[in-house]
């Protein structure tokens, strides 16, 4: 299995949580040598999974108080972040995995899922805390490309670290190759509604994994697939971000779908639709924003 080590780069620049998220990768590497070097795993790894979900808390604490005492202005959506985390994630998986009587082939899934959803936390949310990536929202209406454009490259680089290039601005549905395709609604506090389609080939997907995994090609492929997904996540939940300036945001529904139904999709028009090119494959981010109608009385 690959080994999972931190990555200094990545650093937010507040040490106590900086050290708190290199510990969560050592004690998510524990869990993998676990599964790979006893015979005996199941009990090792199920004192670590409640060590890693207390110490976890803690982190959260630590995290949120920081916040709270800097003033970050996107302090509640990033708790609930944490809250989502603690609540649904965890609890789901300490299910199945005691359902499976941690079988390797589930705590692979979940070691995926974990070093993929901070992974993905790390650099989509908390470096936001300290400004070390944007958190402007640049635009109001999703008929202004080169605006939308800038905005969605300056993203990629923040989460992905390459170069990025917008190679068609409006895209018309070719094929991208094997890839996730992503389908996410957002309900907007002053009635709008925003809905992405969203396209990315597997090989930038890995990308995201192997920057924290460490490793340009990881040999577990369940292991890529989860954290790769994972990372994805908090990216494209990111982009809803940059579609109102004072408004909240909230996401409502988030899909995986299959290449065809990303095209069946994709036919009913999307006024924003843009093909970006990397070394490591394509990104195709479409987008709607619409206004909720209301009933009459």
């Amino acid at each position: 299995m690959a080994k999972l080590s931190w990555n200094e780069q990545f650093n937010i620049g507040v040490e106590v949580i900086d050290k708190a998220h290199a510990k969560l990768f050592r004690i998510v590497g524990k869990l993998m040598d676990h599964i790979e070097n006893e015979a005996n795993y199941q009990n090792a790894c199920r004192e670590s999974i409640v060590y890693l979900e207390n110490y976890t808390m803690t982190h959260f604490s630590e995290e949120e108080e920081y916040m709270r005492a800097v003033g970050y202005k996107g302090y509640d959506q990033h708790k609930k972040i944490h809250d989502d985390f603690r609540d649904k994630t965890l609890v789901f998986y300490k299910k199945y995995l005691e359902a499976s009587d941690y079988s390797p082939e589930i705590v692979r899934r979940f070691l995926g899922v974990l070093a993929g959803w901070l992974t993905g936390h790390i650099m989509a949310e908390d470096q936001a805390i300290t400004g070390n990536v944007s958190e402007k929202k640049v635009y109001e209406e999703l008929m202004e490309t080169p605006v939308i454009a800038s905005a969605v490259s300056q993203a990629m680089k923040e989460v992905f670290h390459l170069p990025v290039e917008l190679a068609d601005a409006e895209y018309n549905g070719r094929n991208i190759g094997k890839g996730f395709y992503y389908r996410l609604y957002y309900d907007i506090d002053d009635g709008g509604k925003v809905q992405l389609l969203i396209g990315v080939e597997k090989q930038l997907a890995r990308r995201g994994a192997g920057i924290i995994l460490g490793i340009a090609a990881l040999n577990d492929p369940e292991l890529v697939k989860n954290a790769s997904l994972q990372v994805l996540e908090q990216f494209f939940h990111r982009m809803g971000k940059l579609f109102n300036s004072n408004t909240v945001y909230q996401l409502k529904k988030d899909e995986m779908l299959t290449k065809d139904e990303f095209r069946e999709d994709f036919m009913t028009r999307y006024p924003c639709s843009m093909l970006f090119e990397t070394r490591l494959g394509n990104f195709v981010f479409c987008a709607k924003k619409w206004k909720a109608r209301t009933r009459k009385k």
